[in-house]
């Protein structure tokens, strides 16, 4: 009699699949990104016209004919409206900032409402109120300064609701605790608010403030709106009749490069303030 054939061995179990990690998971979406971005790349600078692009925005001829009137005049002018604009939202700003901070409801009140009326009116509309709604309304009535003076005064107007904000946190920021210890001291509440309060908040708000003024370097390309002259002109419309007279963009790319001159240093000096303030904490 035969032995019994032996029962087929049983099959090996698959080998269980190996998962990706975390970091190789991540490593993997990095490379992705890092492919999809310079086949992005490639694809722009195969299918551009680069001669065409250099012919209508770099204009080596053309940018040389707006020297040195960009720098010596529309710079200036652009630095002279910025300046004036931050002075008075400074300072309306921060009488803002107190009267909402003060315990008298009517400075409350009106403080509020400021603040939400000029956070929700575009720049461009304020500066037609003050340049031909003022005239308007107080015929005898002159904004000093002239042109300087209106853009001043309509683009501080609407800096000041920001500010005003601005400055209000930095004092809340202060502990309470200083007031209170220079209260114990004897001093009145206004002085030891000039004395101790606003120094440590003015050191808080740096970063903001130095990001307001950048903003208002680029509103003051607003200010053709009220009928700049030759002799107070600023850097975009100085750009844009360059563009009308030349039918070319290259004065527009080198009024973008002025503009970063003083953008980019001072978005240096906020990341430095910043990383300062950082390390003090």
């Amino acid at each position: 009699m035969s032995a019994p054939a032996s029962a087929p061995a049983a099959p090996a179990p698959p080998a269980p699949r190996r998962r990706l990690t975390r970091r190789q998971r991540q490593r993997l979406v990095r490379v992705a990104g890092y492919l999809v971005f310079a086949a992005v790349l490639a694809g722009v600078a195969l299918g551009a016209d680069w001669g065409r692009l250099a012919d209508a925005f770099f204009r080596p001829d053309i940018a040389a004919e707006l020297f040195p009137e960009i720098i010596t005049v529309a710079l200036v002018n652009t630095l002279l409206f910025t300046g004036l604009a931050f002075a008075f939202g400074l300072v309306l700003g921060m009488a803002l900032a107190l009267m909402r901070l003060s315990s008298i409801l009517p400075y409350r009140w009106f403080a509020i409402g400021y603040i939400e009326l000029f956070r929700g009116l575009p720049s461009l509309l304020v500066l037609f109120m003050v340049g031909f709604g003022v005239p308007l309304a107080f015929p005898e009535a002159q904004i000093v300064g002239g042109v300087y003076g209106a853009v001043s005064f309509g683009l501080g107007l609407c800096a000041a609701a920001y500010m005003a904000e601005t400055l209000r946190a930095g004092i809340q920021a202060v502990p309470k605790g200083q007031l209170e210890a220079a209260r114990s001291l004897g001093m009145s509440h206004a002085r030891a608010m000039v004395s101790i309060i606003l120094p440590q908040a003015f050191r808080i708000v740096i970063p903001p403030l130095t990001n307001e003024f950048i903003m208002l370097t680029k509103d003051t390309s607003l200010a053709y709106v009220l009928g700049v002259t030759a002799s107070s002109i600023e850097v975009t419309k100085f750009a844009g009749d360059a563009l009308n007279r030349t039918v070319n963009a290259t004065p527009l790319v080198v009024a973008g490069f002025v503009y970063l001159l003083i953008t980019l240093p001072l978005s240096q000096l906020v990341q430095r303030l910043e990383r300062r303030g950082n390390r003090r904490k």
